[in-house]
C-alpha cells in the first residue's frame, strides 16, 4: 500500500479505514461529498478508480474479522455517522458477490477494478465495471455508507429488520428450505398465510413448485405441463405482478386449480424473478381473505421478491455447480473403476479364474458378498452356476453347480435380455430356485440383481449379484453395474472361445494319436473279415443285424478271434461311421490311470496332471468307443461306466462339471462275465447294460474251413509288407494248418504264416511243421486240458495244479498245460485266491 499525500479530515478517515479493509465501493459518483474520502482510500490502496452502482450509498467490502474495527472508524467520521452492517459477501464460481438490502432497493455488488482491468478513467466520470475477482478470502462484511444525498425510507421494517430477512433467506440450503423460510417470514410480518416459488427451466420447458401451506405441509412438484401452462407461463411473457382471486385463478387455469396444488384461497400475488436481465421464474403469496395487497404491503413483497431471486439463482447455480462436480467426480471414479475391472479380467482365460477375478473387484468396490456368474450348460436346460461367496473377507468360498433353468430368475433374463432387480425372502415362490443363496446366508430378504452378458445379440449367460445393502442398487450404480457387465461378457466370451480351441485342439491331438496308432497297427489287424464258414456267417448276420442301431454291443469269444475286427465292422456298417472309432484295452492300463484315460481329467487332479486331458468318452462323442477286455476293469471303475451308459454323461478327475457325450458302446471281452458276477467280480447291473446285444465269435478250430483263405491272405499280406514275393502255398501245409488246434486261434495262425515268410526262400511258402507241431499240442488249455462239465475255471486250475504238483511254470507246469503265460496264470490265481503251495 502506499501511503497518502494529505493526513486529516476524510482522508485520515480513509487512511484509518485502509488499514483495517480490503477494497471499497461507490454506489454513486453524484455522491460529490464523499469523492476526497474515496480518493482517499484508492490512493492508499494504490487503485486508479473504483466502482459505481446504485443511488445514494457508499458500500465497502472489508475482511470480516476487521467489521467491528471498520465500522467503529467510519461511524468516527460525520459523513460516515450512519454506516450499519447490511449483509455478506459470499462465493459462486470463482468470483465473489456482495448481497444486500439497503432502506428501498436490494442490491448486488461485485467489489472494484484497479487501472489493469478498467483503464484509465476519461475526464472526471468513473468507468463502471459490473464483476471483478477480489484478491482475499471469500467471506467479508458489507457497510452502507450514507451520503449527504436525499432519500426516501420505503417501509417500517427497519434496516436490522432487513438484514435478519436477507440474512435467514442467504442461509438457506436449498429451494424447498427458501420457500418455507420465506412463508414463515411473510406469514411473521402479516403479509400473507402462505408463499412459494415457481421456476421455469428453459432448456427442458418444465416448471418446478416449491411452497409451504398455511398449515406448514411442504409442498414439492415438477411438470411440463400443467404447472408450466400456469401462471409463470404469463408472468415469463408479461414480466408484471399478477393479483387475482381464487375465482378468477380457477377460470384461468382450471386444470391447475382441480389439481390440488392450490387449495381455494382468498387472494393471489405473483412477482417476477429476475437475474442478469431475464426472468426465470416467479415468487407467489397467497391470502386466505379476498383482500387486495395495499401499496405499502406490494413494496414489501417487492423487496422479497428482490431477495428470494438474488438466493434462488445462488442456490441453482450452486446446485448446478454440486451437480456438475459431482458428476464430473463420479464419471472420473466410475472410469477407474471400469478400467480396473477391465484389466482384471480381460486376461483371464479360464471360467473359475475369471468368476474369481470378477467377484473380487465387485466386492472391493461396492461391497456385495455373493457373486455368481451363470452359464448354460452342454446339457440341455440345465444351467452352470460359479459362485463366490464373501463369508470371511480373506477366505471367500468358491462353488460350481448345476441346476435346472426351468422356472429360475436366470431363465427370466435369458428370455428378456433385461436387467432384472428383485427383492425375495424364504417364502416367497421364487426362492426355491435361489436356495444355495438363502442356505449359504440365511433366511433374511435377499436383493438380487440380475445383469445380462451379451456379445452382439447372443446371450452368454448372467452375472448375479446378492447379498448386500439394498441401497447399493442405486440408478447410478446400476449404470456402472451395466458397463461392468458388458466387460465381463467380452471376458467371458474370450474364455468360452479359447476352451472351446483348447477342447478341439486336445481332440485334434488325441486323434491324431489315434489314427497313427490305427495306421501302424494295420498291418496287423484284418483289412476284411475272411471267412465262409457257418459260424463266421452267423455272426456277420447279427453284425449286419445290430450295426444300425445305437445299441450296446458285448463281443464274446477267446484270445485272437478278432473281437475288434467285429467292432470296427459294427461301427463302419452303423450312422456313426462318419466319424472315426475310438478304442480303449482295459487291461493294457494300470487301474489308477485307466479312470483318467477313460473320462479325462482336470489340471491339478492329481500330481503330474499339468494340463487337462480329453478323456476317451468325451473324445467318442457321436461315435463308438470299443472297449476290450472290459472284463478286467476294476470293481471300483465300473459304477462310472454304468453311469454314463445310464445317463449319457460324467465328470473328469478333478471337476465336477458333468459332461455330457452321445457314445455308442461296444464291449467285448474273452471271459466269463457271468462266472466274475456270480463270483462278485463284476457288477450285475453292469453286465446287463452291456448285455444287450451279445455275439459270440467262434474260436479258430471250429471253423477249420476258413484256415486255408486266412493263410493266403496273410501269406500275401506279410510278404507284400517284407517285399517277398511267395505266390505258391503247398496244399500239404494247407492241410497240416487245418488239422491243428489253434488255442491262440487267428491271432496265433497269423504269427505262425509271418515265421514262414521269414524262412522262406523262394516263391513257395515253406513251413517248417516240426516246429509247430512241437509248439503247439500242449498249448491249448481246450486240447490237452479243457475243463470238464460243470467244472469252471477256478475248479480247472485247482485240478491242474494238484496234477502239476504246484508247478506252475516250464515244459511241464501248470501254464503250460492251460496254454497261458506264467505271469497270467500267476495273476488268476491271485485273483481266484488259490494258494499253489497248498496243493504241492
Amino acid at each position: 500500500m502506499r501511503s497518502p499525500t494529505t493526513r486529516g479530515g476524510v482522508n485520515a478517515v480513509a487512511h484509518e479505514f485502509a488499514a483495517s479493509c480490503g477494497y471499497g465501493i461507490e454506489l454513486s459518483e453524484s455522491a460529490l461529498p464523499l469523492k476526497p474520502a474515496v480518493r482517499g482510500v484508492c490512493e492508499l490502496l494504490g487503485l486508479d478508480a473504483l466502482n459505481f452502482a446504485n443511488e445514494g450509498k457508499l458500500v465497502i467490502a472489508v475482511e470480516r474479522q476487521a467489521a467491528d474495527r471498520a465500522l467503529a472508524a467510519l461511524r468516527a467520521h460525520p459523513l460516515g455517522r450512519d454506516a450499519a452492517l447490511i449483509g455478506e459477501v459470499v462465493e459462486r464460481k470463482g468470483v465473489y458477490q456482495a448481497y444486500g438490502v439497503c432502506d428501498h432497493f436490494a442490491y448486488q455488488a461485485y467489489g472494484v477494478c484497479d487501472q489493469r482491468v478498467c483503464g484509465q478513467p476519461s475526464g472526471n466520470n468513473l468507468r463502471l465495471i459490473p464483476i471483478i475477482h477480489l484478491p482475499f478470502s471469500h467471506r467479508f462484511a458489507v457497510f452502507s455508507w450514507k451520503s449527504n444525498m436525499s432519500y426516501t425510507p420505503m417501509s417500517d421494517l427497519g434496516q436490522q429488520g432487513l438484514f435478519d430477512i436477507t440474512r435467514t433467506l442467504l442461509q438457506q440450503p436449498d429451494l424447498a428450505s427458501l420457500s418455507e423460510a420465506l412463508s414463515q417470514l411473510v406469514k411473521r410480518s402479516a403479509l400473507a398465510d402462505s408463499a412459494g416459488i415457481v421456476l421455469w427451466q428453459a432448456q427442458s420447458q418444465r416448471a418446478q413448485y416449491y411452497a409451504t401451506r398455511e398449515n406448514g405441509r411442504p409442498v414439492e412438484y415438477e411438470d411440463e405441463t400443467v404447472l408450466a401452462h400456469g401462471p409463470v407461463r404469463r408472468i415469463l411473457s408479461r414480466p408484471d405482478a399478477l393479483h387475482c382471486n381464487f375465482h378468477e385463478f380457477t377460470e384461468t387455469w382450471p386444470q391447475l386449480a382441480a389439481s390440488g396444488l392450490y387449495p381455494e384461497f382468498g387472494h393471489y400475488c405473483l412477482l417476477p424473478l429476475a437475474a442478469e436481465g431475464r426472468i426465470f421464474g416467479g415468487c407467489e403469496f397467497i391470502r386466505q381473505e379476498d383482500r387486495p395487497w395495499s401499496e405499502k404491503e406490494y413494496d414489501r413483497l417487492h423487496t422479497f421478491t428482490q431477495i428470494v431471486g438474488v438466493v434462488a439463482e445462488q442456490i441453482q447455480n450452486r446446485v448446478n455447480n454440486n451437480v456438475d462436480y459431482d458428476l464430473l467426480c463420479r464419471e472420473r471414479d466410475n472410469f477407474r473403476i471400469l478400467v480396473a475391472i477391465t484389466n482384471a479380467v480381460l486376461s483371464r482365460l479360464d471360467i473359475d479364474e475369471l468368476v474369481s477375478e470378477v467377484a473380487k473387484e465387485i466386492h472391493h468396490y461396492f461391497n456385495i458378498d455373493a457373486i455368481s456368474i451363470v452359464l448354460r450348460s452342454h446339457r440341455k436346460n440345465k444351467l452352470n452356476i460359479y459362485s463366490t461367496h464373501y463369508l470371511d473377507e480373506h477366505h471367500p468360498a468358491h462353488e460350481q453347480s448345476e441346476v435346472d433353468e426351468a422356472g429360475t430368475l436366470t431363465e427370466r433374463v435369458f428370455k428378456s435380455k433385461e436387467m432384472l432387480l428383485i427383492n425375495l425372502n424364504e417364502r416367497d415362490p421364487l426362492a426355491p430356485y435361489e436356495r444355495m443363496l438363502f442356505d449359504t446366508w440365511g433366511n433374511q430378504i435377499q436383493t438380487l440383481c440380475l445383469l445380462p452378458l451379451m456379445s452382439g445379440k447372443t446371450m452368454l449367460g448372467v452375472l448375479k449379484l446378492a447379498q448386500c445393502e439394498e441401497k447399493v442398487f442405486t440408478t447410478a450404480n446400476l449404470k456402472l453395474l451395466r458397463q461392468i457387465a458388458e466387460r465381463v461378457a467380452i471376458a467371458v466370451d474370450n474364455a468360452l472361445a479359447y476352451q472351446e480351441i483348447h477342447r478341439l485342439k486336445e481332440r485334434l491331438v488325441d486323434e491324431n494319436l489315434a489314427l497313427t496308432e490305427q495306421l501302424n497297427n494295420v498291418d496287423s489287424e484284418f483289412g476284411e473279415i475272411i471267412g465262409r464258414s457257418e459260424a463266421m456267417y452267423n455272426v456277420l448276420k447279427q453284425v449286419e443285424m445290430v450295426a444300425q442301431s445305437d445299441s450296446t454291443v458285448l463281443i464274446l469269444g477267446e484270445t485272437g478271434t478278432g473281437k475288434e475286427l467285429i467292432a470296427r465292422a459294427i461301427h463302419n456298417l452303423s450312422g456313426r461311421s462318419g466319424r472315426r472309432m475310438v478304442k480303449m484295452n482295459c487291461a493294457a492300463m494300470p487301474a489308477g490311470l485307466l479312470e483318467s484315460d477313460l473320462f479325462g481329467h482336470e489340471r491339478g487332479a492329481f500330481t503330474g496332471a499339468s494340463a487337462q486331458r480329453i478323456g476317451r468318452f468325451e473324445l467318442a462323442d457321436k461315435s463308438s468307443l470299443f472297449l476290450d477286455e472290459v472284463g478286467d476293469m476294476p470293481l471300483e471303475l465300473q459304477p462310472k461306466l454304468l453311469r454314463v451308459l445310464q445317463e449319457q454323461e460324467f465328470e473328469r478327475l478333478g471337476s465336477n462339471k458333468l459332461i455330457q457325450t452321445d457314445v455308442r458302446l461296444i464291449a467285448a471281452t474273452n471271459r466269463d462275465l457271468k462266472k466274475m458276477v456270480a463270483d462278485r467280480e463284476f457288477r450285475n447291473d453292469l453286465y446287463y447294460r452291456l448285455n444287450v446285444f451279445p455275439i459270440q465269435l467262434p474260436p479258430l478250430r471250429e471253423r477249420p474251413e476258413d484256415i486255408p483263405l486266412l493263410v493266403k491272405a496273410f501269406t500275401f499280406k506279410i510278404a507284400r509288407r517284407m517285399g517277398r514275393n511267395i505266390d505258391s502255398i503247398p496244399a500239404e501245409t494247407l492241410r497240416t494248418l487245418s488239422g491243428m488246434e489253434w488255442p491262440g486261434n487267428v491271432r496265433e495262425l497269423e504269427n505262425v504264416v509271418e515265421r514262414a515268410v521269414l524262412l522262406t526262400r523262394g516263391n513257395v511258402l515253406q513251413l517248417s511243421l516240426p516246429d509247430i507241431t512241437a509248439v503247439t499240442p500242449d498249448t491249448s488249455p481246450v486240447a490237452t486240458e479243457s475243463a470238464k462239465e460243470g467244472e469252471d475255471e477256478y475248479q480247472l486250475i485247482i485240478r491242474v495244479l494238484k496234477e502239476t504238483n504246484g508247478v506252475v511254470a516250464g515244459p511241464k507246469g501248470a501254464a503250460q498245460r492251460l496254454g497261458l503265460k506264467r505271469t497270467t496264470l500267476l495273476s488268476r490265481m491271485k485273483r481266484l485266491g488259490i494258494d499253489k503251495d497248498a496243493l504241492a
